[in-house]
């Protein structure tokens, strides 16, 4: 067996651990243990699963120094980071807790048996059940909230379906100490082998999602890992649903009205939203559009001034560094020129430095309008606004677009850019950064290809519903229902013959 090892992206020294990567024996135990697993969480119903996953919660915070420190390892990102990290991996686990007891996301409806149009209607009730065991891919940049700990186990538990995580080989360890955190909770209720586990190795996550016990994949992660996920999964005999939340460039426009009103405020915003951790998140801005007036001239001066004060920054491998490094030379190489970057000491490790880039807005070109994953962002000096509809129409589909307006900028130029980026986007921001992204019922992060590949959200507490598929009762003997499909059970809110009704 192959040995799995770690690196400290601080100094670049890959250290041997005690894990190996999963073989197709152990991966065939993990997938017999996941199949029986689901009949263990199907048993316990909605309160019984939120019971669990409150405890899944407690135990992440209660192993919370070592995780964190694991994590420091293997990822240089920040303590304090980390730490708030961890709890939002606590609170994705507490907020599926309240969308089991809320109910509501079974979509139950009932449609009792009468009279129709086209003659008598059997009775008909419906709602959402789980897929089953389910794949999830860990994220390199959230060692927490997006791999073995994150949002996807989260509300895959939630939905009742037993989840493999395939560990990011960026942090392994803390991979497994999430793993054993959760795994603790879930022993401490009574629970079996299987309800989670986690597979190492490339070869066993391409395996991972072509066993026929698998029903979905999730991942977090580059277009490339995505493609070869779906490569491996065409090869089944059966297609199961993959979600991937991927590529973004998240454009920002700041309008002439908000140069004017508060340009030193917006360029420290700018500048903690794109190089803050290591500008390795989803959401950073790749793209701000600023106007060529002298209060667009003032924040610039200022972002500039930000960047070229600023130190280096340790990314998350060598891979990343790497790709940041090659990605910013091919902006130039396209046109864009470097306005600020710090003069930055690399010595060990994967230590870059924060890059600013500008260009015109004719000279914006496909290439500098690309990802560049990592602490690089261009700004692109327009003239006009109108001339900001067009471009924005060519700039790839992102997780977000936000719009920085001023009292006296126009209402009606602030919804016609505000429908160009909603054809473009899944969320919009107004007034403030992409960066931070809300765990909530209202929350949506996702957004059109190559931002995602579905229409489904990765946070926030409609993500569930990726894990669920309907299921429809006809003339069914009530002992067979779910307890939600039965006449007397009011306690959910329940569409009945055409109704919705709740709380009753």
């Amino acid at each position: 067996m192959n040995v799995v090892s770690t690196v400290d992206p601080r100094d670049g020294r890959r250290r041997a651990t005690d894990l190996t990567e999963t073989d197709e024996s152990r991966l065939e135990a993990i997938a017999g243990q996941a199949s029986g697993a689901a009949r263990w969480l199907s048993g316990l119903g909605r309160l019984g699963r939120a019971e669990m996953l409150d405890a899944i919660a407690a135990s992440l915070e209660s192993h919370r120094a070592e995780l964190v420190a694991a994590a420091e390892t293997e990822t240089g990102l920040s303590h304090a980071r980390l730490d708030q990290e961890l709890t939002r991996a606590a609170l994705q686990f507490r907020l599926f807790g309240d969308v089991l007891r809320d109910g509501g996301y079974v979509e139950a409806a009932i449609d009792h048996a009468a009279e129709t149009p086209l003659g008598p209607g059997p009775d008909l009730r419906r709602m959402l059940i789980p897929l089953g065991p389910v794949a999830v891919f860990g994220a390199s940049n959230f060692p927490f909230a997006f791999s073995v700990a994150g949002g996807d186990t989260a509300a895959a538990l939630a939905a009742g379906c037993p989840t493999v995580l395939k560990a990011h080989p960026s942090h392994p360890l803390t991979s497994h100490a999430s793993a054993e955190a959760i795994g603790s909770a879930v022993r401490g209720l009574g629970g079996p082998d299987g309800v989670i586990a986690t597979v190492y190795g490339e070869q066993a996550g391409r395996a991972l999602v072509r066993h026929p016990a698998i029903r979905a994949a999730a991942l977090t992660g580059s277009v490339g890992a995505a493609r070869a996920i779906q490569a491996a999964i065409d090869e089944r005999p059966d297609p199961i649903p993959f979600y991937a939340e991927l590529s973004s460039v998240n454009p920002i426009v700041v309008l002439p009205g908000a140069s004017a009103d508060r340009a030193d405020q917006i360029a420290e915003g700018l500048f903690v939203s794109f190089t803050g951790s290591g500008g390795q998140l989803c959401t950073k801005p790749g793209l701000a559009f600023v106007s060529s007036d002298p209060d667009g001239e003032h924040l610039v001066d200022a972002l500039r001034g930000r960047v070229a004060a600023s130190g280096g920054t340790v990314l998350l491998n060598e891979r990343i560094r790497d790709a940041y490094e090659s990605g910013a030379r091919a902006f130039e190489r396209a046109g864009a020129e470097v306005v600020a970057r710090p003069v930055v000491d690399p010595g060990v490790g994967f230590t870059v430095a924060p890059t600013l880039l500008e260009v015109g807005l004719p000279g914006l070109t496909a290439e500098i309008a690309d990802e560049c994953f990592g602490p690089l962002m261009v700004v692109v000096r327009y003239r006009d606004v109108a001339d900001l509809d067009a471009v924005l129409a060519t700039v790839a589909p992102s997780l977000t677009g936000s719009v920085h307006l001023g009292p006296r900028d126009d209402a009606a130029v602030v919804r016609r850019l505000a429908d160009v980026l909603a054809a473009s986007s899944g969320r919009i921001v107004f007034d403030g950064y992409p960066t931070g992204v809300r765990v909530s019922w209202a929350q949506h992060h996702g957004g059109p290809w190559p931002s995602t590949n579905a229409v489904h959200t990765s946070v926030g507490a409609t993500s569930i519903r990726r894990f669920l598929r309907p299921l429809a009762w006809q003339n069914a003997p009530e002992w067979i229902l779910p307890e939600e499909l039965r006449d007397e059970y009011t306690v959910i809110p329940r569409r009945v013959d055409g109704r919705l009704e709740f709380d009753l």
